[in-house]
């Protein structure tokens, strides 16, 4: 029989306290110790997806830049091989810069009924068609059909309004930003396009420039089939800078043309719109419709080569992007009725001094000239995006279709006033004193606009 010694009854631990466990046992072996692991690396955390479809709305608004530029470039060839007139070519290019401003509220509103995906790649394939097609023409009316209808006609559905689109589904957050850079992709595609389309017609005639534009819009849709997304909602996400789950996607919106006209009879209403309208026009007219077509002529009348003004050009191109995305960036922080109006009072004061800046050499205020009108060229347009928004909301890339459909009519009025008067007087100096008084006057409208009811909400996710 075993003796196990005398028997030890131990107490239960009473009032002892709490007991507190331990990670580690006292007198435990070494090996039976966990080495120390180091933190684990938090993930990079990827961009919001909003940045993605930017991108690809960028890239498609400077093919849209380069498929409208190409007309110009053909007013020569096509009147050396067919005998056509110049004016005639030139009805086929008004047509193309009329349908390119008309067509973006419809746009806008069957981007709401349709989708951006279907609508951009439908008008992707429209110019496609047409630049193609243009190959094959022997007589006036194929060439207005092909480049004034069907590539105005898709060159405006990727216009402004789309960036329009864009910026309001996919950010709440950084508004201005985007709006400035997109708007910098118009000049972007000329200063891309217009170089290569120059030197193919150049070195290898006109129909392989044609075709080089139909080759690169059936390029875009791929990637604008693949990449972009209508709404946030259909990945998951919030627009960028919004607090909250996801919204739903809203549901499509029938009768685009009639929602288009409607908008414009309501926003028609609005002193508002007529200011925007306004202001735009004298815009246009004192950009695309007087400096882009006029410029190298009168710097031609004063002896300037036709090289060097075009070339000065371009330089108006390149600031013309770093102007437009700074101004994006000063309508996220400033009131945009106060940007519009020094902007547009800027512009008129250069404007004024260009008569005697123009000489037979390019000379250091004439850079000056060249590198501040780049810097305003379209800064307008990040401003008068965020007030339309503001005053309409839902509609106001509608709307701000319509604005800029004034953009272009007035460009299309000054740029036929501004030959006319050159023919009459001689020189182009009423041209411009006549334009600076215009930005003048579109500084004072701008100083007039009214808030709207948008305004505070717009301030404070800016």
């Amino acid at each position: 029989m075993l003796s196990h010694g005398p028997l030890v009854v131990e107490e239960p631990l009473l009032n002892a306290g709490p007991v507190t466990q331990t990670t580690e046992l006292s007198g435990a072996p070494e090996q039976d110790k966990q080495p120390d692991r180091p933190p684990r690396r938090a993930l990079p955390r990827l961009p919001h997806r909003a940045w993605s479809v930017a991108a690809i709305a960028f890239v498609t608004i400077i093919g849209a830049a380069g498929f409208a530029s190409l007309p110009g470039l053909l007013i020569d060839p096509l009147h050396d091989e067919f005998g056509w007139s110049r004016g005639t070519i030139g009805f086929a290019v008004s047509v193309n810069l009329a349908l390119y401003g008309l067509t973006a509220p419809f746009a806008a509103a069957l981007m709401d009924r349709f989708g951006i995906r279907k609508v951009i790649a439908a008008a992707l394939a429209v110019i496609a068609t047409g630049g193609g097609l243009t190959v094959f023409m022997t007589e006036p009316w194929q060439l207005i059909l092909c480049w004034g209808v069907l590539v105005g006609l898709g060159s405006g559905s990727m216009a402004l309004a789309f960036a329009a689109t864009v910026t309001n589904r996919w950010f709440v957050a950084q508004r201005g930003l985007v709006t400035g850079i997109l708007t910098a992709g118009g000049a972007s595609g000329q200063l891309i396009f217009l170089p290569l389309l120059s030197w193919i017609v150049e070195r290898h005639d006109w129909r392989p420039a044609a075709m080089t534009v139909a080759i690169a819009a059936l390029a875009i849709v791929p990637l604008v089939w693949l990449l972009l997304r209508d709404y946030p909602s259909d990945v998951g996400l919030a627009p960028y800078g919004a607090d909250g789950p996801p919204a739903p996607r809203p549901a499509a919106r029938r009768g685009a043309a009639r929602r288009a006209v409607k908008a414009l009879t309501s926003a028609s209403r609005t002193g508002t719109f007529w200011l925007l309208a306004g202001t735009f026009a004298i815009c246009g007219a004192s950009t695309n419709g007087l400096v882009k077509t006029h410029f190298v002529p009168a710097a031609h009348d004063h002896g300037m080569p036709v090289t060097a003004a075009a070339s000065l050009l371009a330089v108006i191109g390149v600031f013309d992007i770093i102007g437009t995305v700074a101004s994006g960036w000063f309508t996220d922080r400033f009131d945009a009725r106060r940007l519009l109006a020094m902007y547009y009072a800027l512009r008129g004061l250069s404007l004024m001094f260009l008569p005697i800046l123009l000489d037979d050499a390019v000379h250091p205020p004439m850079i000056f000239f060249i590198v501040f009108y780049g810097l305003d060229w379209v800064a307008t347009v990040p401003p008068t995006m965020a007030l339309c928004r503001e005053q309409y909301g839902e509609d106001s890339a509608i709307v701000f279709g319509w604005v800029l459909a004034s953009h272009q009519v007035g460009a299309g009025v000054v740029a036929f006033v501004g030959g006319m008067a050159r023919d009459a007087f001689g020189s182009y100096n009423l041209v411009w004193y006549g334009a600076g008084a215009l930005c003048a006057i579109a500084a004072l409208m701008s100083l007039v606009i009214q808030r709207g009811p948008n305004a505070q909400a717009a301030a404070a996710t800016g």
